[in-house]
């Protein structure tokens, strides 16, 4: 999330009552999650097993709940006992969730000749370009940019919170949800089929590239980028921060994990699961997903192993 305008870190550490270990004149662009952040940005550590990866991060200035750590060069701190709340209090205060008391927004802005079908909801600061056909029972969530010639179909669910939590096992509620200030973005000609559900960003943006076709039934990670004229087939699922570059095909309930890549004009067969990333302009099939062609030997083999087991008996 980026904020309206930079923000000095002692406007910052008086928001959240923090010490800063730095410059307290410096600006902070906005506040990102470890995966998303750029220079400029805020993000928050509270383990140690994460502190080096954000400091070594892109992220200018770092929450954090120590002290007794070698701060690299251009960094600055804000030290707090705990940096979630910190976190939850800045994007309370940037983003505040405010309660919807009407179907549209009034200050949704939507494109010519858009059709907006009976029982749609649209949230506030939500951008509808032009030649847009919205179904019924359509939920277009806080600030969803949708582009030109984009189709929703029924129920769907644009914007949802991401599946992100802070956890800690010495509490009560191991997990508990981490804001969600990012959004989600539909670029020109894509299509979006019924009772699909894509979450935003937990702090910057998902993205569905132009031109990419998404069937029923499809879920779609937090801040995942899927690339242009991508093909989905139903059921299929794709965890958080995932890449899926321009031209790839997922066929039926296939399902990949969480931060990883598929690369251009990957084909990955129907009920296939990718555990990993994966290079682009080859056919993927089963679990873990490998190369179609590698694959279909290795279960020619494996519907041999009775038949081999007995001959090895009969040799014994």
């Amino acid at each position: 999330m980026q904020f309206p305008t930079p923000i000095s870190l002692k406007q910052i550490s008086e928001l959240i009552n923090a010490e800063i270990i730095g410059n307290e004149s410096a600006e902070a662009k906005g506040i990102n999650e470890i995966h998303k952040v750029e220079e400029g940005d805020l993000v928050f550590v509270d383990h140690p097993k994460y502190y080096n990866k954000c400091l070594q991060s892109a992220a200018t200035h770092i929450i954090i709940n120590t002290k007794d750590i070698e701060i690299p060069k251009g960094k600055n701190l804000l030290y707090v006992e705990n940096p979630f709340e910190a976190y939850l209090s800045i994007v309370n205060y940037f983003r505040p969730f405010t309660a919807a008391t009407q179907a549209i927004n009034a200050n949704v802005q939507i494109g010519e000749n858009t059709i907006i079908m009976p029982n749609v909801f649209i949230g506030k600061d939500v951008k509808i370009g032009n030649n847009c056909i919205i179904y019924p029972n359509v939920s277009l969530m806080d600030y969803t940019e949708i582009g030109n010639n984009v189709i929703i179909q029924s129920g769907t669910v644009i914007g949802s919170d991401a599946f992100y939590y802070n956890t800690q096992k010495s509490r009560n509620v191991w997990y508990k949800k981490m804001l969600s200030c990012g959004n989600v973005r539909l670029e020109d000609f894509v299509e979006i089929g019924a009772a699909c559900t894509i979450d935003r960003g937990v702090t910057a943006t998902t993205i569905i590239g132009q031109g990419t076709k998404i069937d029923n039934m499809v879920h779609i990670g937090h801040d995942t980028q899927v690339g242009k004229n991508c093909l989905f087939a139903a059921q299929v699922g794709i965890a958080g921060a995932a890449i899926i570059e321009d031209g790839v095909t997922l066929w039926g309930q296939v399902g990949v994990s969480k931060t990883l890549t598929i690369g251009e004009n990957a084909v990955v067969m129907a009920q296939s699961g990718v555990p990993s990333s994966l290079k682009g302009n080859k056919t993927y099939m089963g679990f873990p997903a490998e190369d179609a062609g590698i694959k279909r030997r290795e279960y020619v083999w494996i519907r041999r192993i009775p038949e081999i087991w007995e001959r090895i008996m009969k040799q014994a």
